[in-house]
């Protein structure tokens, strides 16, 4: 295969991969805050069956 396959054919400007990176970084953050909000969901419903099931 040819390296020149893999080239980008398009150039961004200083400002579009600034720009980019923050799109990043804001998408990592709430796919991680939505991955503490399911584990700590899953967390407290597990404890709170676990209770349940020990008082009866």
């Amino acid at each position: 295969m040819d390296q020149d396959e893999f080239k980008p054919t398009v150039k961004l400007t200083p400002e579009q991969e600034a720009a980019r990176n923050k799109r990043n970084g804001a998408i990592a953050f709430g796919l991680v805050a939505f991955v503490v909000l399911i584990f700590i969901t899953t967390v407290v419903q597990m404890t709170s069956n676990w209770n349940a099931g020990a008082a009866g």
